[in-house]
């Protein structure tokens, strides 16, 4: 079978992997047009909303038109960054735009800032999902996560009672930076999940593949 790694940096996939690439867009600039197959995310991370112009976001827009591109991100907000919450807010909210307005999904990067973002989203009521991705909260702030519309992402560490908490339909898999086997990951959380590995479909039909 197939298993779908909804985040990550690697730049192949194993032949019984379906991933979402994470891209700069300097990288994307340099990937997309070489129409290597395969599914992306395009975005501006929190770490580097610092020094970003009109410029950056219309190069943004115009690559996320790309139908390589099924994710917007990843994007948003980091407490551990010396920059401040309104520009990283400044940024998300244009990613937020781009994602409705192309009907792409975001992935999510949040540290720290989950009621702000949670808050957030009840406020724009967006259309599209919000993925956390790389999520290890505890299960109390994965069942709030959820109650406020959000899908939760999990990697190599994750809090195993927010796995239990998570129903299969709101749950995505991912490596990120990690070297594991996006299937060890699946196997673990099936476990977890008392499931069949085959069950963990959300990444599967959030990409229709």
């Amino acid at each position: 079978m197939k298993f779908v790694d909804i985040h990550t940096h690697r730049s192949f996939a194993a032949e019984n992997e379906i991933f979402v690439r994470n891209l700069s867009i300097n990288e994307a600039e340099t990937v997309l047009p070489k129409k290597l197959g395969g599914f992306y995310s395009v975005g501006i991370h929190p770490w580097d909303v610092g020094n970003v112009d009109e410029t950056d976001f219309q190069k943004l827009e115009k690559l996320c038109h790309n139908e390589q591109v099924r994710l917007i991100g990843e994007c948003g907000f980091d407490k551990n960054i010396d920059i401040p919450f309104e520009t990283q807010l400044s940024v998300f909210e244009k990613h937020v735009a781009i994602s409705e307005n192309l009907k792409k999904p975001m992935i999510i990067h949040c540290v720290g800032y989950y009621n702000e973002v949670a808050s957030l989203r009840k406020q724009v009521n967006p259309i599209q999902q919000w993925i956390i991705h790389g999520f290890r909260g505890k299960p109390q702030l994965a069942e709030q996560l959820l109650r406020a519309g959000f899908l939760l992402s999990f990697g190599e560490k994750y809090n195993q009672e927010s796995v239990k908490v998570c129903p299969l339909e709101h749950l995505f898999v991912e490596t990120d930076e990690s070297k594991k086997a996006i299937s060890e990951i699946y196997a673990e959380i099936a476990q977890l999940k008392e499931c069949l590995i085959n069950e963990i479909r959300a990444g599967f039909d959030l990409l229709s593949c």
